[in-house]
């Protein structure tokens, strides 16, 4: 991290220096900004840029522990001890782009492709809702052969069978007019991780034919269709300063989304950044209790990457803040093709096992799974 210069009329009593990393117990400039910051925090008070990098900058574990306790106090005014579950279902490794991070990138000869059949959906769809699950995540690449017709055939089915659950998109960016209408089909959320709040590093992460611009006014036309809109990030992806990241906490401050998903970046070996460090166990716990103290209400999940990076990662993220997993619906024989990083996690457990585990694991920290659409506390529901 950016050493700062000495400020000579800090406060030394007002923030203890437990908290502060044992090198560097001593005044620095941007302690003014992290006293600032954790106060805000703690209080629900909007934080500026520099309020955020400075704690970013100073990632302790007393730091993490104290404000893993504050987002655990605010997640359970409005879940309680409940961990909402969700079914994902990722249903094509097809993908037209090249982002220089996933293992499913267009360029990448050695994945081995696969697309389901809206059959195969709706199998996975009756497994999961027989095992508990309502809400249904249809993830997959930006895959031109599943066209606006061809998801609102499969939507509005899953709508007409499944009527009491939710379904959630994750499907890329697309026009305006194409999530107006798997809106109107009966889509209730869409994942889109922005991935950055900053131009230069977007455009370090994807290719030229990729538009940073064009990322943020897809979130924007989401959010006003209706949908509850889910954003999110990489935590320590190739090029991304502490600066960066508090960009983006910027921006889901301003945006207020009523999800966000973050998760470290952990490599692929069949991608540009296959040499790259992976992000930390430790950024990520500490950027989950920031997002749960900024927004409170907000739907936030324990990553598969979090699992990946630590045995223990998902409750730990539970721990910190989150209070949303999703177990793999896809069939077996599928899931290790879709590859977005390498030793992805769950890639062999059948949907029954996976859930009996999840809810093993949720107990053991105090928390329960809960059967429900676990729709937004921010959304009225007609």
């Amino acid at each position: 991290m950016t050493k700062h210069k000495k400020n000579t009329e800090f406060n030394s009593q007002s923030y203890p220096y437990e908290y502060l990393p044992k090198n560097q117990q001593e005044p620095i400039c941007l302690y003014d900004a992290f006293c600032a910051g954790y106060d805000k925090l703690l209080h629900r008070q909007p934080l500026n840029k520099e309020e955020f990098t400075a704690l970013l900058d100073n990632n302790t574990n007393a730091l993490r522990e104290q404000l893993s306790a504050a987002a655990d106090e605010a997640k359970r005014k409005y879940f309680g001890s409940k961990v909402y579950i969700r079914g994902l279902i990722e249903f094509s490794n097809y993908c037209k782009n090249d982002c220089y991070y996933c293992g499913i990138r267009h360029s990448n000869q050695s994945a081995d492709r696969y697309r389901l059949s809206k059959e195969d959906i709706l199998l996975c769809c009756r497994e999961g809702y027989e095992l508990g699950f309502r809400t249904f995540v249809l993830q997959s690449g930006e895959d031109p052969f599943y066209t606006d017709d061809h998801m609102i055939d499969i939507i509005s089915s899953i709508h007409k069978m499944y009527p009491d659950c939710a379904i959630t998109l994750s499907l890329g960016e697309r026009s305006k007019e194409s999530y107006k209408r798997l809106f109107d089909a009966g889509a209730n959320r869409y994942l889109l991780r922005h991935e950055t709040a900053n131009k230069a590093h977007y455009n370090l992460l994807h290719p030229a034919s990729m538009s940073y611009e064009h990322r943020m006014q897809c979130l924007q036309d989401l959010k006003d269709i209706g949908y509850q809109v889910g954003c999110g990030f990489m935590v320590g992806s190739p090029h991304q300063t502490s600066e960066m990241l508090a960009n983006d906490l910027l921006f889901i401050q301003d945006f207020k989304p009523h999800m966000v998903g973050i998760g470290p970046f952990i490599s692929h070996k069949d991608t540009p950044f296959a040499e790259e460090t992976n992000g930390t166990l430790e950024d990520t716990l500490l950027l989950l209790s920031i997002l749960r103290l900024m927004q409170p209400a907000l739907l936030l999940p324990a990553t598969t990457a979090l699992g990946t990076i630590s045995p223990t990662g998902r409750e730990q993220g539970i721990q910190a803040g989150a209070n949303v997993v999703m177990p793999n619906l896809s069939p077996t024989k599928t899931r290790a093709k879709y590859s977005l990083y390498d030793n992805k996690i769950c890639t062999g457990d059948e949907a029954a096992e996976c859930i009996h585990c999840m809810d093993m694991r949720m107990k053991r920290i105090g928390h329960e799974i809960l059967v429900d659409r676990g729709d937004s506390p921010l959304i009225p529901i007609a």
